[in-house]
């Protein structure tokens, strides 16, 4: 478990890279204080109150790559439904506090997940 990254995965940093590169400056792994918990978005506009989550589709059961393991699953299933609730807890605390909450797969291309949070900051494209 220690090898898991939490921060830096590939999917995250290719995302980061895309948006640095259409001109979006944004916080990375910034802790958000709302008024019910403490959230840590992968990537954050402060400005716009947008928070972008980069899932990995095993640690947060995608419906589409998700699986539960056929070994240990006694620690795994409820260890990877915990997670799964974190995250509704999460989207729930920023939206409650007026954020808005991108949730982007590990398999999704990185065109469609920069469509994504171009739509959530307001539409706009930047000049690169």
């Amino acid at each position: 478990m220690q090898a898991i990254r939490r921060v830096n995965t590939k999917p995250e940093v290719r995302l980061r890279s895309a948006l640095h590169r259409c001109g979006y400056r944004f916080r990375k792994d910034l802790s958000i204080y709302t008024s019910a918990r403490r959230v840590r978005p992968d990537i954050v506009f402060t400005a716009r109150k947008v928070a972008v989550f980069v899932d990995g589709c095993f640690w947060h059961c995608c419906p589409e790559h998700g699986r539960q393991p056929a070994v240990n699953s006694q620690y795994w299933s409820p260890k990877l439904q915990r997670n799964v609730d974190r995250d509704r807890l999460a989207n729930a605390a920023l939206i409650h506090d007026g954020w808005s909450v991108v949730r982007i797969w590990e398999h999704e291309s990185v065109s469609d997940a920069v469509a994504k949070v171009i739509a959530a900051l307001g539409g706009e494209r930047r000049a690169s």
